[in-house]
């Protein structure tokens, strides 16, 4: 069996191949990922919780490594587990561990990179297992599992810079419902233009698939009481000393630069980059611009 090349230890796939594969994690749920692109291997832990392809091959960046995507257990081809409960946040840190023993890192720091709510499970694999990780890439974060709010100021601020859109109006009249309280269904429709650098056809398609990627037990069972301590993992994170980046689109809703800039205090090494024109998918809005920072940045 070929051997990674950068640790010489020996992987579960062929070194040049794309395609699924799964695994069990420790309560025997069969989880599955998505090998894509060659060379080191770069955990890809998706936000939702949700089925990883919307990830693609992020933007390219499977030219520079090898992408190891996890679907996260009751999302995509992994299993909905006999107990729901176990979907959450803190407990998918087990699974990823599974991930790493069946993918023969042994002893070897893996790179991990995370996108919007699955940097909440980075977050705790990190504090919980720092030994295990090399550089972490944390993409437009989502920060409940540290405890930082976003205030409605934020979101507004943010929103802000698009006026100039012509779906905005209705758009930021939307939003300004949600932040008042008085958010209905529609107006959840109408934000989603915000969630894009540029709201074409492309970005259309991308956020109708979402619906069908996402099951909302699952979702609710990540976040349930209990996933997050967040003084722990704060605590845990001021002692973390790999590099970190914190990677955010300039007129992303979810990761506005306050809250942002609060996050990157936690870590000692921490890198912000802002995305230019980019919202809550910077790999769809310039894959170019992202490619070349995140591979410069795993190296």
């Amino acid at each position: 069996m070929p051997a990674s090349p950068s640790s010489g230890r020996s992987f579960p796939f062929p070194f040049s191949a794309s395609f699924s594969a799964s695994f069990s994690a420790p309560d025997g749920t069969r989880l599955s990922y998505e090998v894509i692109g060659e060379g080191r291997p770069l955990i890809c832990l998706p936000g939702g919780p949700q089925d990883s392809v919307y990830l693609g091959d992020l933007g390219g960046l499977s030219a520079h490594r090898r992408l190891i995507r996890l679907d996260l257990r009751g999302t995509g081809r992994s299993e909905l587990p006999a107990d729901l409960a176990s979907c959450r946040c803190d407990r998918l840190v087990d699974d990823v561990t599974a991930l790493r023993e069946h993918l023969g890192l042994g002893a070897d720091r893996t790179d991990v990179l995370a996108h919007s709510g699955g940097v909440n499970l980075a977050l705790q694999y990190a504090a919980r297992h720092p030994e295990h990780l090399d550089r972490l890439a944390l993409i437009t974060p989502s920060v409940r599992a540290v405890d930082i709010a976003i205030t409605a100021e934020d979101r507004l601020e943010t929103a802000r810079l698009r006026a100039a859109e012509p779906w905005y109006p209705a758009a930021y009249a939307a939003l300004r419902e949600i932040t008042e309280g008085r958010a209905t269904g529609a107006s959840w429709a109408a934000i989603a233009p915000f969630s894009y650098g540029r709201w074409d056809a492309a970005a259309r398609r991308h956020q109708a698939a979402e619906a069908e990627q996402m099951d909302q037990d699952v979702v609710a069972a990540f976040g349930a009481e209990g996933a997050f301590d967040a003084a722990a993992t704060r605590a845990a994170l001021a002692r973390f000393v790999r590099p970190v980046l914190l990677l955010t689109g300039e007129v992303d809703l979810g990761a506005p630069p306050r809250p942002m800039k609060e996050l990157n205090s936690l870590f000692p090494h921490g890198e912000l980059t802002v995305q230019p024109g980019a919202g809550h998918f910077p790999w769809l809005d310039d894959p170019e611009r992202f490619v070349a920072v995140v591979a410069e940045f795993l190296g």
